[in-house]
């Protein structure tokens, strides 16, 4: 007899569907759940140029548990980089794009150009605080891009 009540209560769950209703609207379709890296959840930030004696733009406010996209340009003016050890270990990137290029890090400390081009960084906020990107050797606090997590 257990066996059998073991065996129908298995076979509810199998059957159970796993669909989040959007609406009562009969028209839509029942979309499976997402976590994370669903699209709902994605946020493009403002694209980050860098150029010597430039500023660097902001301050982002960012939530824990979003997942975000940030190109960084450089129009190659000289030799320039972002560090931000504090930031880029609050975070967890998925991938880091150089021209097609598909990288996938555990973790970043710091980048730098030393040509022109475009990287696309994408990422999810985890750990709650305030945090700066700045271009190493700089004082001015426009080549700092203040960030909070919140």
């Amino acid at each position: 007899m257990r066996f059998l009540l073991s065996c129908l209560l298995l076979a509810g769950l199998a059957t159970t569907p796993v669909f989040a209703e959007t609406d009562d609207d009969d028209d839509e379709i029942a979309r499976p759940l997402a976590g994370l890296m669903a699209a709902p959840n994605r946020t493009k930030l403002p694209e980050v140029m860098l150029s010597v004696g430039e500023p660097l733009g902001g301050p982002w406010e960012l939530r824990s548990g979003g997942y975000y996209s940030v190109e960084i340009t450089s129009d190659g003016s000289g030799e320039i980089g972002l560090a931000g050890a504090d930031f880029f270990h609050a975070i967890w990137v998925d991938e880091v794009v150089i021209e097609g290029l598909e990288v996938r890090p555990t973790g970043l400390h710091s980048l730098e150009f030393d040509d022109p081009g475009t990287m696309k960084i994408t990422f999810i906020a985890v750990k709650p605080g305030s945090y700066a990107l700045s271009i190493p050797g700089s004082t001015g606090e426009s080549q700092r891009l203040a960030i909070t997590i919140e």
